[in-house]
């Protein structure tokens, strides 16, 4: 079974998954939010497809470690996800600066602007599941 992560956003949904050693993270695709149904209906269809059996979701803390409104959207979103989906296990993962990280990385790598707008969402979903994967290595 393969783990499948989510960068959830008002507008987007960052996605990625790893390789079945659970070694590394790929970006999947950045789902474009319409509504719950579809939303969830297309992440039924990524979890089907890529054989998951855990979703990590990244959840924005605030830098003194308490979740703030951000957050508490978050786990709101986790919890229908969880009706909508409810054969699949779901843990979060912080992801304070996971969408920093990944916006340096694509500068670094000289992404124009544009372009980044595009990935970001998608990149930082690849930096929390291999923040998770590195967890599971070390423990």
């Amino acid at each position: 079974m393969r783990i499948l992560a989510l960068d959830v956003g008002d507008k987007t949904i960052g996605v990625a998954v790893c390789d079945e050693l659970k070694l590394t993270a790929q970006g999947v695709e950045v789902v474009r939010r319409t509504s719950a149904a579809r939303d969830f209906a297309r992440l039924n269809e990524l979890i089907t497809q890529y054989e998951v059996g855990l979703v990590v979701i990244g959840l924005p803390k605030n830098m003194n470690g308490t979740i703030g409104p951000r957050g508490e959207l978050v786990k709101d979103f986790a919890n229908d996800l969880v009706q909508a989906v409810p054969n699949v296990e779901i843990k979060f993962w912080d992801e304070r600066l996971s969408t920093v990280a990944a916006q340096k990385a694509l500068i670094a790598a000289d992404v124009s602007r544009a372009k980044r707008r595009q990935v970001i969402d998608k990149m930082a979903a690849v930096f929390i599941l291999q923040g998770y994967l590195d967890s599971l290595s070390r423990g």
